[in-house]
């Protein structure tokens, strides 16, 4: 159980300006073997969110408790994937995937028997000797999620990691990714800016203000588990449409200076 309790986050200013409020009071609490998805607008604060409850960013009010312990720093039980992914260019598959767990002093035996069961997991057997290089962007997200995955974390935090993916291969590792969690239940906090897929992986959405970043709304995602295998048949089912749709209009209101009026549409009509 994670626990966010009056959790507040200020950036100095620089160079004589303002300081910078990225959170708000923020009060949540993620279940154990919950999919939480987190969505706001651009520069809400949804990543320095995900960083402290990684124990990467520290508050300046608040607390932020994961079973009840206080979080001072970054931790075993809890492993982060980013966006950029940052696998060792020099070392393979085995060894990026392996890293985190030589880090904790595990026998080579051992981290190479755990990491040849996530990359099978992961869907790359026969690719462990390969460089990153050698890879598509999209098996290069898996060789850090199995990075991640290895050290068997209690908790799992994903910072967009699949923003920067074509279509097709995003799609591909939703899909995934549902299945990796279906097998494991690990708890995941996971970051995006697509409602589609805030709807397709979560048990619950936070949907968050813009900034300071605050809870505005926490979503309940009705869909019948297990998701994993073929996705796309619950995203074309009327209460992922209409709780997708949902979402755009909490996020559409919450920047109306970004929505042109109609008087404004008209002027560029004329």
């Amino acid at each position: 159980m994670i626990k966010l309790i009056g959790v507040r986050k200020i950036f100095p200013g620089r160079n004589g300006k303002e300081d910078v409020e990225a959170l708000h009071d923020i009060n949540l609490a993620i279940n154990e073997n919950e999919f939480l998805t987190i969505i706001g607008p651009s520069g809400c604060g949804k990543t320095t969110l995900l960083r402290a409850i990684a124990g990467l960013v520290p508050i300046d009010a608040g607390e932020v408790l994961i079973d009840g312990t206080p979080v001072r720093g970054p931790g075993p039980e809890r492993a982060m994937v980013f966006q950029n992914i940052a696998l060792l260019p020099w070392d393979t598959v085995l060894a990026n995937v392996a890293f985190g767990l030589e880090l904790r002093g595990v026998p080579k035996d051992e981290r190479e028997e755990r990491a040849h069961k996530f990359i099978r997991l992961v869907g790359l057997e026969g690719w462990e000797q390969r460089m990153p290089g050698e890879l598509s962007g999209g098996m290069q997200q898996r060789v850090g999620l199995a990075r991640a995955l290895a050290v068997e974390p209690k908790v799992l935090l994903m910072d967009e990691p699949f923003g920067s993916l074509d279509e097709q291969t995003r799609r591909l590792l939703q899909e995934e990714l549902v299945r990796i969690w279906e097998a494991t239940r690990t708890t995941v906090v996971f970051i995006t800016h697509s409602m589609e897929e805030a709807v397709l992986l979560g048990d619950r959405i936070v949907v968050m203000s813009v900034r300071p970043g605050s809870v505005v709304e926490i979503v309940p995602v009705p869909l019948p588990r297990p998701r994993g295998g073929r996705i796309d048949t619950v995203g074309w089912s009327t209460e992922f449409l209409a709780i997708t749709a949902h979402l755009w209009t909490r996020l559409r209101d919450m920047q109306p200076d970004l929505v042109r009026s109609k008087e404004a549409l008209a002027g560029v009509s004329s």
